[in-house]
């Protein structure tokens, strides 16, 4: 009996400290990635100021075919929605939507997570002129995780997945835009 009562005393002491643990480490996180194309800045912007062209470059929207896709309103505009649907749980289910566009700079979104989890992020896009036909496109990330959740950031390096995943978007977009 005094062997049973010692495992659980441990086990309920492991669960305080993490949940104590939780109440310090960060409950947001940011990741930003770059990349230079060779096109000028206006044909890249309108390029990208169109959610469904995100279908062609993003990792996400390619990892399921099959997945159902929905829009609503005028793309390129702010207010459209992209909503997608799969049962790939590395998809899942969720919608995006253009909140507000910086003609010329910027396009800023808000994604809205339902499955496989609940959340909501916000992300951008934006373009920089280097040269007369070099654009720096840049693709952010941002969101959080509630207590006591936030404990899993100690555990999994979502700077380098969710990082590389937008690199290779990027990667892609480049390959679309120097191909025309």
């Amino acid at each position: 009996m005094n062997i049973i009562l010692i495992i659980l005393a441990v086990i309920l002491s492991v669960i305080v400290l993490l949940l104590v643990i939780a109440l310090f480490v960060k409950n947001e996180y940011s990741i930003e990635r770059e990349v230079l194309i060779n096109q000028p800045k206006a044909k890249v912007f309108e390029y990208i100021r169109s959610l469904r062209n995100q279908d062609s470059f993003s990792k996400w929207a390619n990892i399921d075919p099959n997945m159902k896709k929905d829009y609503t309103g005028t793309d390129g505009t702010a207010g459209f929605v992209s909503s997608w649907d799969s049962d790939n749980k590395n998809v899942g289910k969720g919608s995006q939507e253009i909140i507000k566009i910086t003609n010329g700079e910027r396009v800023d979104f808000s994604i809205h997570f339902i499955k496989p989890f609940e959340g909501l992020a916000k992300a951008f896009m934006t373009t920089e002129s280097k040269r007369e036909n070099q654009t720096l496109v840049k693709w952010g990330f941002a969101s959080g995780m509630k207590y006591p959740m936030n404990l899993m950031l100690l555990f999994m390096n979502l700077k380098k997945m969710l990082g590389n995943d937008l690199q290779t978007g990027l990667n892609n977009l480049k390959a679309i835009l120097e191909k025309e």
